[in-house]
């Protein structure tokens, strides 16, 4: 995390994005580990006593977790449930970020696909590898995000304090 936390301070970005803490709609274990120790970094990133060895503090403004909401998923269900896989999701209305990546869409599926070892034994990239172009472009084309922000508002101090 030390790590983590002195590349922040040294890069200095206003918004971080990673995996929500569910790891995905399949529950992806390392998503779930990355999720915590970037998580977990961003906040102290911020904080002058820890890590003081790693740089300046630096808070970024906002933690973008990735997130699929529950209508979104409805469209994987059919290739999920055919595999046993439960799908983790959230209520649309947490939802507060959507991207269109369907320009990008070749490179997400290629990085999707170099998980060579989950595409052959039935897992999510496995999944992928199987359909067809148009459904990969419906199914993967936008992506979610849930924003938290990471700097405390007046109000939030004023709360603290009293």
């Amino acid at each position: 995390m030390g790590e983590l936390v002195a590349h922040l301070r040294d890069f200095r970005p206003e918004i971080v994005v990673t995996h929500d803490a569910h790891g995905g709609p399949t529950g992806h274990e390392d998503h779930v580990h990355t999720h915590r120790v970037t998580a977990l970094a961003v906040h102290a990133a911020g904080l002058e006593r820890l890590y003081p060895d790693a740089g300046k503090p630096w808070q970024p403004s906002a933690l973008y977790l990735s997130t699929h909401p529950h209508a979104a998923v409805e469209a994987w269900g059919g290739h999920l449930v055919a595999v046993g896989k439960a799908l983790r999701t959230v209520p649309g209305e947490r939802v507060t970020a959507t991207v269109d990546v369907t320009p990008w869409l070749d490179r997400k599926v290629a990085a999707i696909l170099a998980h060579r070892t989950e595409v052959t034994r039935g897992a999510a990239p496995g999944l992928v590898a199987a359909l067809p172009a148009p459904e990969r472009e419906r199914l993967l084309g936008t992506e979610y995000y849930t924003r938290h922000d990471l700097t405390p508002t007046a109000t939030a101090q004023t709360e603290l304090l009293s």
